[in-house]
């Protein structure tokens, strides 16, 4: 990363340790850090949007992660968020992504899956999609029938045990569905199997 471009990551993070200890592991990768305690004081401290990443709890004490990024769209300000959570909450997940989340780490967070994750962040920026590139559809992906609701299931922000019982079938062959899903898609995450998901879900569904 070059030194002029100097992108801010602004994590916000009421755990006071947590987010001591990741604004000295950014810190001492090479990035400009600044941290906050809550939504509302990264709000009132209103960081330009123009070069960094937000690196958001998702369990916030009042305005949560989602608020947060809620007021980040009416406000304008198209800052990439990464999603940092203690629970693996997948409807909040999927929730997160559609809003326009870069993706979203699991604590304890690895410190290389966070330095991707932000890198990612950072390079895909604020970009967003042509007239022509957001109508386009995807190329056809050769799903079978059992894949194609357990992709509707994860777009709709169902949990494994909810596909299972709808298909009748154990939570494990729903993770094994899950696994083959991210690879015919070549998704390197649970956040990038959303987004590349639902442009298929939507060009699946009936007219």
């Amino acid at each position: 990363m070059s030194d002029h471009a100097e992108p801010v990551i602004h994590v916000v993070d009421d755990d006071a340790a947590l987010r001591t200890a990741l604004m000295r592991l950014l810190s001492h990768a090479g990035f400009k850090v600044e941290g906050y305690p809550g939504a509302g004081e990264f709000l009132v401290a209103a960081p330009d949007a123009a070069q960094g990443c937000l690196l958001l709890d998702l369990e916030l004490p009042g305005p949560d992660g989602l608020d947060l990024q809620r007021a980040l769209k009416r406000l304008g300000n198209p800052m990439p968020v990464v999603f940092i959570s203690a629970h693996h909450d997948i409807p909040k997940t999927v929730m997160a992504i559609k809003a326009g989340a870069s993706d979203f780490l699991l604590k304890p967070i690895d410190a290389q899956a966070l330095f991707a994750a932000i890198e990612n962040a950072l390079a895909v920026g604020t970009v967003e999609p042509t007239a022509d590139e957001a109508a386009c559809v995807p190329d056809p992906v050769d799903l079978n029938a059992r894949e194609r609701v357990v992709l509707r299931g994860i777009v709709a922000g169902r949990l494994n045990k909810q596909i299972a019982a709808e298909l009748a079938l154990s939570e494990r062959t729903i993770k094994s569905c899950r696994a083959d899903l991210m690879r015919k898609l070549h998704a390197h995450s649970f956040a990038d199997l959303v987004r590349r998901a639902e442009p298929i879900v939507r060009a699946q569904a009936p007219i």
